[in-house]
């Protein structure tokens, strides 16, 4: 149960712990001095002891992301992909039109509609789904513990 507890709001940034096997070696219990909740917290502390020795990974949401647009403008969305941190996975050819197929954090492609609008001049569109979730990198993820530390000292 004080394993349990600790999940849902996790011990980097507030994010949920998933991925977690734990095993309780020894333990002793007395009919007079032992109490569930002594059991919750003493769980809850030795959860936190060993996350923080288990070098935990933020992860985030990837998404395969297909990407349509008149083939001149290809050189511009490959660009932009990889600013976004996109791995392009694929590209093909439908007539006049590109197709562009990648992975891409979801996070990077928040607005991507409109922004796609503007540098197509209406003519792109897109379609994503999730595909996995993937480590989020080591910078990334220090400026994201940075900001959550800030927000909780407010």
């Amino acid at each position: 149960k004080g394993i349990r507890s600790v999940l849902p709001q996790g011990v980097i940034a507030g994010f949920t712990v998933v991925d977690v096997k734990a095993v309780v070696f020894d333990g002793k219990e007395h009919p007079v001095d032992s109490k569930d909740i002594a059991f919750q917290i003493a769980g809850r502390e030795a959860f936190k002891e060993a996350f923080s020795e288990a070098n935990p990974v933020l992860l985030e949401p990837i998404m395969d992301v297909q990407i349509t647009v008149p083939e001149a403008m290809m050189g511009d969305i490959m660009g932009d992909l990889n600013t976004r941190r996109g791995r392009v996975q694929g590209m093909d050819t439908e007539g006049s039109r590109s197709v562009v197929n990648a992975q891409v954090p979801l996070s990077e492609m928040l607005r991507y509609g409109n922004e796609l609008r503007s540098m197509t001049g209406g003519r792109g569109n897109y379609t994503m789904k999730f595909s996995h979730y993937d480590t989020v990198p080591s910078h990334l993820a220090e400026n994201i513990v940075k900001a959550h530390k800030a927000e909780a000292t407010e």
